[in-house]
């Protein structure tokens, strides 16, 4: 007897359980439970609205003058491309690389370059290490030829595996990165030419 009761009593639960399937999904006449309804009907000014807050008698506000929208194009300055009037790359910087600029540029290429490229741009950094990252050496021939404008092309759009750095890199630092990349290349010359003798 006692056995048929438990029998009895899961049979209940399976079909409960199966009805309660049949009412999932099932539409409803009734609006949806909103536990913070302020979201959904908060007050707010629409597009093109009036409002009698602001002096001009509008909602939507113009941009402050002399901004620059995200992704807009930058003026066609050479500083800013790394192009010249004729679209060619710039051969060397257009910074003078005093011991300022210099000195920048080693911070910089510090934080963004030496994981990839190690601190002596042989391309060996710590992501190459660990995760087998193919990066080149800046002491590559074909790297070496390459002219400044090309280099800051590079930077500010990625190429391959590196990422763009337009956004995190302002163009001034840019180019003092590619300045201590050059004093870099012109060190390993150096130890290239002490070995040999």
């Amino acid at each position: 007897m006692r056995r048929w009761t438990i029998c009895r009593v899961v049979a209940l639960l399976g079909l409960c359980a199966s009805l309660v399937g049949c009412v999932r999904g099932c539409p409803s006449s009734r609006p949806p439970i909103h536990l913070n309804p302020n979201m959904d009907y908060q007050l707010k000014y629409q597009p093109q609205e009036s409002s009698a807050f602001f002096y001009d008698g509008s909602a939507m506000r113009l941009p402050i003058p002399g901004t620059v929208a995200r992704g807009d194009a930058w003026p066609e300055d050479p500083l800013q491309t790394g192009r010249d009037d004729a679209g060619a790359f710039l051969i060397e910087t257009p910074e003078r690389a005093d011991e300022a600029l210099l000195a920048r540029g080693a911070q910089r290429y510090g934080i963004y370059c030496a994981p990839c490229h190690d601190q002596r741009g042989n391309g060996r950094g710590i992501l190459y290490e660990r995760a087998n990252v193919p990066t080149p050496s800046f002491h590559e021939e074909r790297i070496v030829a390459l002219a400044d404008g090309e280099l800051f092309d590079v930077i500010t759009h990625g190429k391959g595996l590196m990422p763009a750095y337009a956004y995190p890199i302002p163009p001034r630092d840019r180019w003092a990165i590619i300045a201590h990349v050059r004093r870099l290349q012109q060190q390993n010359r150096a130890r290239e030419a002490n070995s040999r003798e």
